[in-house]
């Protein structure tokens, strides 16, 4: 008989979330974690970075009531202070997940773990000791870490990846380049172009967030200029060096040679998966480019070793990871999972706020779906234009010939909350007719949901 009926390698969303749903349904359960419980998410990723935006907000609020008569010209934001609070609340998330671990009777192995065989784990402690474990069953949950391109000067000091960056720093930097503008890197220009730093962002692409609505990169973009901000889109990084001034990014935009310098360099380029070392010598699985490759129950091409989250995923969020391992160990016991995987919500904390789910109408005409875009320009919603928070929209896709939702792009403060009820209506395959049977309360950033489902319906009938 094996020590355990389930080892999960990782403590991150996708780890913790599966061995407590695999605990409650009757399996031994173990978790290895050689760092924080909780994983990037609750460390060094989504939490912390959520956390910093929300005292950057505050003091930017703050220091801009003149306009509601609130006079603040004395505030200055306490760099150390606010990376100390990013540091309580994730030490008290991660105190909590190993709460929930130990409630649920889930022992949590701490030490580098490696698969050796189909059914055996060797965890390695911090002083070098190793124990064997056999499980029935393998659940690798290893997530992912920072890419970082083979650009020269990507080395230098000072150039940092996310993980760096959230260690904090005992001053305010004067300026920062970032190269990258994805969620990394317009979630990092907003908390330091808040603060009053000098920000520069470098996208390769032909707009920010280049995988999303174009509207959205655009809007953003435009945002961003007024707060300040300096976006180079279409630009091409060949490389950073050391300068009298600080760190000069030499890159090109249009063909024409262009360099910005910063006292520090972020490079935000996107995370790639993690599994090095995690296999014995001799024990290859079969990969999909970078990631794991696995099946439709998420089983590796080595029996009884299965992956989930972002070493597996193409979608590399904490909430897919989440329900990834719920949909893993359900199965493994025997119990059908009724997520959809298909709809996945994505947030980007900027200023306003962006969330999405499903389809562009681009990408629904790339895939030879008839569609129709109902729109909400939000100038005139009470609550928008009390906050202030900039242009405001939201956009509707839904089938051209039965209305039946197809995605949902909105950029308005609280967007990240309000997403769910599209998200799910999309996993109940409703219509916008039927969405639009939902009275939403005044005043709320809500109602402009109503006035694009309005508009999508015209636009329906016609």
């Amino acid at each position: 008989m094996n020590d355990y009926q389930l080892i999960v390698i990782g403590a991150g969303p996708g780890g913790y979330t599966a061995a407590l749903r695999a605990a409650r349904l009757g399996l031994k359960t173990a978790v290895v974690e050689s760092r924080e419980a909780g994983g990037t998410c609750l460390n060094r990723g989504c939490v912390p970075t959520k956390t910093l935006l929300h005292a950057s907000e505050v003091y930017h609020n703050a220091k801009n009531g003149a306009a509601i008569g609130i006079h603040t010209e004395d505030i200055r934001p306490d760099v150390e202070e606010i990376f100390a609070y990013k540091r309580r609340i994730s030490q008290t998330l991660s105190a909590g997940v190993e709460s929930l671990l130990k409630g649920a009777k889930v022992p949590l192995l701490r030490g580098t773990a490696q698969i050796t065989a189909p059914h055996t784990v060797v965890v390695t402690a911090a002083d070098g000791s190793k124990t064997t474990y056999t499980s029935d069953s393998i659940l690798a949950a290893t997530g992912s870490v920072p890419a970082r391109p083979p650009i020269p000067g990507l080395d230098l000091p000072g150039v940092m990846t996310s993980d760096e960056l959230l260690e904090g720093a005992d001053h305010l930097y004067r300026s920062i380049v970032i190269i990258g503008g994805g969620v990394i890197g317009v979630e990092f220009a907003t908390f330091y172009a808040e603060l009053g730093c000098e920000v520069t962002i470098i996208e390769g692409l032909d707009r920010l967030m280049p995988t999303l609505d174009r509207e959205l990169g655009q809007n953003l973009a435009m945002i961003l200029k007024k707060q300040n901000v300096k976006v180079f889109t279409g630009s091409m990084v060949q490389n950073v060096e050391r300068g009298e001034d600080g760190l000069t990014v030499n890159f090109t935009a249009k063909g024409t040679a262009s360099a910005v310098t910063g006292e520090v360099v972020l490079c935000a380029i996107g995370r790639r998966p993690y599994c090095e070392g995690l296999f014995a010598e001799g024990l290859v699985p079969r990969m999909n480019g970078r990631s794991l490759w696995v099946d439709e129950n998420y089983q590796t091409s080595i029996p009884g070793v299965y992956a989930i989250g972002d070493v597996s995923a193409r979608i590399q969020l904490a909430h897919m990871a989440a329900a990834q391992g719920t949909a893993c160990v359900e199965a493994l016991a025997g119990v059908e999972n009724h997520v959809d995987m298909n709809v996945v919500p994505s947030c980007i904390y900027c200023r306003p706020e962006i969330a999405v789910v499903g389809m562009t109408d681009a990408e629904a005409k790339a895939a030879g779906i008839p569609a129709k875009v109902g729109k909400c320009v939000m100038g005139g919603n009470a609550r928008t234009l009390i906050a202030d928070p900039g242009r405001s929209f939201m956009k509707i896709v839904a089938h051209a010939e039965t209305g039946e939702l197809l995605g949902a792009h909105l950029m308005c403060p609280s967007s990240t909350d309000m997403i769910s009820q599209i998200s799910e209506a999309m996993a109940n395959h409703m219509t916008a007719e039927q969405l639009l049977l939902a009275m939403r309360p005044h005043p709320t950033f809500e109602e402009a949901l109503t006035e694009a489902l309005t508009d999508l319906m015209n636009k329906l009938a016609k």
